[in-house]
């Protein structure tokens, strides 16, 4: 890490920390520790304020087109599939969006599978945790990170702050052989005390209540920021951290749904997106990071809620399929909201959702299959499972 960059002393401390390498021996060097966040904004530029406003007017078209919906639950799932394949791929697990739309939830094929799934099972505890009124806690987001690595190689050593000190990225041009602490691009705060005291007082700030005092979206800005400058886990702290986002939009009141998918737009500007976020550490600009997040939550508002537009319009066109055939059963309506909410989905889940025997539901899909509502996911796919391709190709596009 170049220590030369950090030119703001109020925006945190060097520490000390030392350490020793297997072939290159003993090290010292230095990690960040960033000051806890105020009770107040920081001093942002007109064009930020500009910024902040139109995503706040952005994700408040986004809330009130789900509020409109009969069941704005129908969306989650396939936001959150499409979300946790775009904030996996920034951290480097990657799987083709149409494989991880389809998958197996109980039987991912692949270990990358597996942990992008992870992510939308993760999603789906906090926001029912939060729903419920439950308040903000560290034990909760600890729970959280280790439900996001469940069942991966570093599961024994998750939910729980991490007890090793990491590093973050490597700089352009540092010379081969340099220890990797000292060629890394940021190295966060170290393990122990400084870092649950830095995560505890974030807790508490976020649980305070910031209404006149910060915008919420600088309040999930300023938020973000810290979480990932602390970095307080063994790995998943940028799925972890973008997630957050979205809790803390909802915590706010912002957001009554959380259908809006954040990453795709950051994975498309992850240089830019690293950048503004140090930049915040070595010179306190607020501003460049604030305006480059607002921007992103607008953007990515947006396309959520034409995606969701969308969606509802397929919704509709296939019960107008259904409605337009000599079926008559109002199961068979039921099942076209279960295949818009369930991107794939086996003949057994059907029966389960919809309350009917095994034959009945196997009976209605293999009708709205003859009507071209539903198609297989494969031939030979065992248990078989199923699609509403309309639906898929929507999802696919966003």
């Amino acid at each position: 890490m170049d220590l030369a960059m950090f030119s703001n002393d109020a925006m945190g401390e060097l520490v000390k920390i030392t350490g020793s390498d297997p072939l290159l021996g003993d090290w010292e060097h230095m990690a960040f520790v960033p000051a806890p966040l105020r009770d107040e904004e920081p001093e942002l530029s007109g064009a930020t304020y500009r910024a902040v406003a139109a995503a706040g007017r952005s994700l408040a078209a986004l809330d009130a087109t789900a509020r409109q919906l009969p069941n704005p639950r129908l969306l989650r799932t396939p936001s959150l599939r499409r979300e946790a394949q775009s904030t996996s791929a920034l951290e480097g697990t990657y799987a083709p969006l149409d494989e991880i739309l389809t998958a197996d939830d109980d039987s991912p094929a692949t270990v990358q599978l597996r942990e992008i799934l992870n992510y939308a099972a993760m999603a789906d505890f906090g926001f029912a945790w939060v729903q419920e009124g439950r308040p903000l806690t560290l034990n909760l987001i600890e729970d959280l990170q280790g439900l996001l690595m469940h069942g991966t190689p570093l599961a024994p050593e998750s939910g729980h702050l991490r007890s090793t000190q990491v590093v973050v990225g490597r700089r352009d041009g540092v010379a081969p052989g340099t220890a990797p602490i000292r060629a890394s691009r940021f190295v966060p705060s170290p393990p122990g005390d400084q870092l649950r005291s830095g995560m505890s007082a974030l807790v508490d700030w976020l649980r305070r209540n910031h209404a006149g005092a910060i915008d919420p979206v600088v309040v999930a800005g300023m938020a973000h920021y810290q979480f990932e400058t602390l970095h307080p886990f063994r790995d998943g702290n940028g799925r972890l951290g973008r997630y957050l986002i979205v809790l803390t939009l909802m915590t706010t009141g912002v957001l009554s749904e959380p259908t809006l998918t954040v990453s795709p737009w950051f994975e498309a500007r992850r240089t830019e997106y690293y950048d503004a976020l140090l930049a915040v550490s070595t010179d306190g600009d607020w501003d460049s990071f604030l305006t480059f997040f607002s921007r992103g939550l607008e953007e990515a508002a947006h396309s959520t809620r034409e995606q969701m537009l969308a969606l509802v319009a397929v919704q509709e066109e296939l019960k107008e399929v259904v409605r337009s055939s000599t079926l008559r059963s109002g199961h068979a309506l039921s099942l076209v909201d279960f295949a818009i909410a369930n991107p794939s989905f086996t003949v057994k889940k059907v029966a389960t959702a919809l309350g009917v025997s095994y034959g009945r539901a196997n009976g209605l899909v293999k009708q709205l299959v003859e009507l071209g509502v539903l198609a297989p996911v494969t031939a030979d796919h065992q248990p078989r499972r199923f699609m509403a391709p309309r639906a898929l190709r929507v999802l696919l596009e966003g």
